[in-house]
C-alpha cells in the first residue's frame, strides 16, 4: 500500500491525535509550572511524561518556526500555517512541501 492511497485516512487520524497529545502536553507544563511555583512536588511517576512532553513542544515550535519561514513562498499564510504546523506536526510540513497539489 503506498502513502498515497493511506494518506486520506491516515492524515487526519494523526492529525487529531496530534492536536490531543499536544494540548496535553502543554496541560501537563502548565500543571508543572503551577506546582513549581508553589514549591509543590508532582508525582515521581510523572517526569517520563514530562520529558517527553517538554521533547514535543519543542519539536512541534521548530516544526512550526520551519512552517512559518517557508509558507510565504507557498503561497500560504505564514502565521496562520506556523500556527496549524505547530498543533498537527510533521503533517503540516508534508503538507507544506507536497508537490503534488501544486
Amino acid at each position: 500500500m503506498t502513502l498515497q492511497k493511506i494518506r486520506p485516512i491516515l492524515f487526519p487520524l494523526i492529525k487529531v491525535i496530534s492536536i490531543g497529545a499536544i494540548s496535553g502536553a502543554i496541560g501537563l507544563e502548565i500543571w508543572h509550572l503551577y506546582a513549581s511555583s508553589i514549591q509543590t512536588e508532582i508525582p515521581g511517576s510523572i517526569w517520563p511524561f514530562l520529558w517527553f512532553a517538554h521533547f514535543a513542544i519543542v519539536a512541534h515550535a521548530l516544526e512550526g518556526a520551519i512552517a512559518i519561514r517557508y509558507a510565504g513562498s507557498r503561497n500560504e499564510s505564514p502565521l496562520q500555517y506556523g500556527a496549524y504546523t505547530f498543533w498537527v506536526g510533521t503533517i503540516g510540513l508534508i503538507e507544506l512541501f507536497d508537490h503534488s497539489h501544486d
